[in-house]
């Protein structure tokens, strides 16, 4: 195994130049062969003489079958090596072969030309929704700054080796995982941790990419390559999708296996029972190539191509679809699961929240305004990089309140600060701070569950402001359209207080909110969801502590725009946009290419079994199997290539 893999990335880069090279030499086959086919039809109906000699035209016509030939007859032979007797493959040459036996020539090679076209049309239906999915995961810093020869240099993230030392500014996303080298600054890991607290990293604590810089320029020593980071895993994910097959495909690869050979079998019945039956009854006369010709018919037509096509290429149009509005499905499997779901838990922060502070409130004491308040606490937090006093600063500037100048400030670690504004002492910051001064304030504070700034002026409590995490903008949206598509058991899981996650639950309508919970916490309450067998689960979550939850859903959703790795590898659907109003668009995404390939399936079969049936009565010929066959299978991909158009 560990060979394989190692030659895997040289291998990548060699399809690459093999692509250019073989478009030509695929379209060139299938042009040359259709040009001496049509050649050789039109000659004989023109009845030319040295045409009609027997092996002029046999000759043409083999010429015709080879360029599209050969390339089955490898895919066959490499099948029966494979232990696979009974492929499309093999009844695609036993059918042609026989053809040519009894004179057919021009079936021969039409039935190899039009699977082949088949084929084509299949491999650029995948190659459009693959270089939608790989569009979609560029979304890494092209470039960054890196220490080189004592200069800052502008490389790319690919190229920067281990130990190498990059700079990092203020509000920019980290490309490289790495080791802090400045003393501290904060960052917004609400994609790693779920926490909607920014956090503080010392020097050497490690820096994960994804992470933002929020307050300063910063400079990390790189750990690990540029392909082994977050992003990266993602990438290999999505590349792996395709792997994971849906029941019906693997339906599909069963059926096939069983099927082949039986159709085989009846082939040769076609042809035996009448010959058995000429022994008995010698007024029947038995003639050997017309029975041939119904058996080649029959074998072409029972051919699975549309369905071993339109099916996998169904659920991939459905992913590439998906991509392209920023959710990523790991696999067919999952777009089919995504259908039958009836239950969606949402962690809150970060995933239906901002995980970012607002000021929700002001209230004052009634000594000063409001406004008054509020530029006393901006004023002192203001040189203050903790993520709490930046929303207090950010408010004030929204309000258009001025800052005032500030002079001794002294910070109090773990309670607040204390200034002096205009000889008057300001204190700012929680309860513990004006305890700690001996300052009376009113006991209802320290009932608020939801973050407060306190504010005391000259010794007299002045009033606080009250500070929340904020929904995204399309939270609302989120649930009503999971209502819209009749999933009525909605919950949110949070480890914050559950007065805070009663209090969104209200405004989104949602009726089941539980708060107070550690990851041991979620992980129970989903089991006991899991308990009733009729149960779907959905987790929605972005956090590291969601990892075991996503696992235990029978789909997990990560929110993957910054979410953590452990979140996104364990996750089944990747959310790169942030939004959760993208999990109603998963599940509609799965049940549009679940429609679509039963759509498929039925044409197919159908189709199918009124040739077959006309064919073993001998009214069909080779042509209307190749219809029924080929024709069929581009139908289906018409048709499942019709879901990238549908999904915008």
């Amino acid at each position: 195994m560990g060979h394989c893999s190692c030659g895997a990335h040289s291998c990548a880069a060699e399809k690459k130049v093999d692509a250019k090279v073989s478009v030509f030499h695929e379209y060139g086959k299938v042009i040359f062969s259709l040009l001496l086919l049509a050649g050789g039809i039109i000659m004989n109906a023109l009845d030319l003489a040295f045409f009609r000699e027997g092996s002029v035209a046999l000759i043409w016509y083999i010429v015709a079958y080879l360029p599209v030939g050969i390339p089955v007859m490898k895919e066959a032979w490499e099948s029966i090596r494979e232990k696979d007797y009974f492929s499309e493959f093999t009844l695609m040459i036993i059918a042609t072969l026989g053809a040519f036996y009894i004179g057919e020539y021009p079936e021969g090679v039409a039935v190899m030309l039009f699977y082949t076209v088949g084929e084509l049309f299949q491999d650029k239906a995948v190659d459009k929704a693959r270089r939608n999915i790989g569009a979609l995961l560029d979304v890494r810093p092209e470039k960054t700054l890196v220490f080189r020869e004592g200069n800052l240099v502008i490389e790319s993230p690919k190229k920067i080796k281990v130990g190498e030392i990059i700079e990092i500014k203020g509000g920019g996303r980290v490309p490289l995982d790495g080791a802090m080298q400045n003393e501290v600054a904060a960052f917004n890991t609400a994609a790693l941790t779920g926490e909607s607290v920014p956090r503080n990293i010392r020097k050497g604590e490690e820096v994960l990419a994804g992470m933002i810089v929020t307050d300063k320029v910063i400079r990390i020593k790189v750990t690990r390559p540029f392909d082994k980071s977050a992003l990266a895993r993602i990438l290999e994910l999505v590349q792996n999708a395709s792997e994971r097959k849906a029941p019906a495909e693997l339906f599909i690869r069963k059926f096939a296996r069983i099927y082949t050979p039986i159709v085989i079998v009846l082939a040769v019945l076609i042809v035996l029972c009448p010959f058995v039956y000429s022994l008995i009854n010698p007024p029947f006369v038995f003639a050997f190539n017309d029975w041939l010709y119904r058996a080649l018919v029959f074998l072409v037509i029972s051919c699975p191509c549309a369905l071993v096509v339109s099916i996998p290429l169904g659920y991939f149009g459905g992913i590439g679809a998906a991509s392209r509005l920023g959710i990523l499905f790991k696999g067919g499997n999952y777009l089919d699961a995504i259908t039958k779901i009836n239950t969606v838990v949402f962690d809150k922060t970060g995933t239906l929240t901002k995980g970012t502070f607002e000021v929700q409130a002001c209230k004052s004491a009634g000594e000063i305004s409001e406004e008054e308040l509020v530029k006393l606490v901006a004023s002192v937090e203001s040189d203050s990089t903790h993520p709490i006093a930046k929303a207090v600063v950010n408010y004030a500037k929204e309000q258009n309140i001025e800052c005032v100048a500030v002079t001794g400030t002294k910070e109090f670690a773990g309670y607040g600060l204390e200034a002096t504004i205009n000889g008057t002492t300001v204190l700012v910051g929680n309860c513990r701070l004006l305890s700690k001064f001996d300052i009376s304030y009113p006991e209802e504070l320290l009932e608020i569950t939801d973050t407060i700034v306190v504010c005391a002026v000259g010794n007299r409590y002045a009033g606080y402001l009250l500070l929340a995490d904020a929904l995204k903008e399309d939270a609302k949206a989120a649930i009503d359209n999971l209502k819209a598509l009749n999933i009525e058991n909605i919950q949110i899981l949070s480890g914050d207080k559950q007065s805070i996650v009663t209090n969104f639950a209200e405004k989104l309508g949602i009726s089941e909110a539980y708060g107070d919970l550690l990851p041991e916490g979620k992980v129970n309450h989903l089991e006991e969801l899991r308990r009733d067998e009729a149960n779907r689960i959905a987790f929605v979550g972005d956090g590291m502590n969601d990892a075991p939850v996503l696992a235990l859903s029978h789909v997990g959703i990560a929110m993957g725009g910054l979410g953590s790795d452990a979140a996104i590898e364990t996750a089944d659907v990747v959310i790169q946009t942030d939004q959760p109003s993208k999990v109603a668009e998963a599940i509609k995404v799965g049940k549009l290419t679940r429609r679509i390939i039963w759509q498929n399936v039925s044409l197919a079969f159908g189709v199918k079994l009124l040739v077959l049936i006309l064919g073993a009565g001998g009214i069909a010929t080779l042509w209307e199997a190749v219809f029924a066959d080929v024709g069929v299978a581009l139908l289906a991909i018409m048709n499942a290539v019709r879901i990238q158009k549908m999904i915008k």
